[in-house]
């Protein structure tokens, strides 16, 4: 029974171990500044559902970048996620058409992107009023396909 544990613990820990690959992402504002960012992506089903669950922390100019593949709604939620999050619901090309900011940590509530759209940047909670971040504004990145 001890061994059967184990084996279970064991693979649950590797479920919480996922490896993201990353990449440079600017997000250029309507006011003509730009801010630097290293996004985490998350690409496939495994990774979008663990995100950054578990993070007691990440560095202020980083974030994650979630790639649904096409173009739908979204809907995101915080459980397990240990610190707040600012969520930026972007179209396809790059525009943000959304904004959720100070998303609560452990909140089950659902968080929808008002719409549709591709990709979602989780930052921080507070760097999209930090950094003067609004709707409108560009996301460019490799992955996205916009990257200048």
């Amino acid at each position: 029974m001890a061994l059967l544990f184990f084996t279970l613990a064991g693979a649950a820990q590797s479920q919480e171990r996922l490896t993201f690959t990353s990449e440079p992402l600017i997000i250029e504002t309507a006011s003509g500044k730009t801010q630097n960012f290293v996004a985490e992506l998350a690409l496939d089903d495994a990774q979008r559902s663990q995100g950054l669950m578990f993070r007691k922390s990440m560095p202020p100019e980083n974030g994650m970048l979630f790639d649904f593949g096409e173009t739908r709604a979204v809907a995101m939620w915080m459980r397990n996620t240990l610190i707040p999050l600012d969520m930026l619901f972007i179209a396809g090309d790059g525009r943000i058409t959304h904004i959720h900011e100070n998303a609560v940590p452990h909140s089950e509530a659902i968080i929808s992107s008002r719409g549709s759209v591709k990709f979602v940047l989780e930052l921080n909670g507070g760097a999209a009023k930090r950094y003067g971040i609004k709707p409108g504004d560009m996301v460019r990145s490799a992955q996205i396909g916009n990257r200048k």
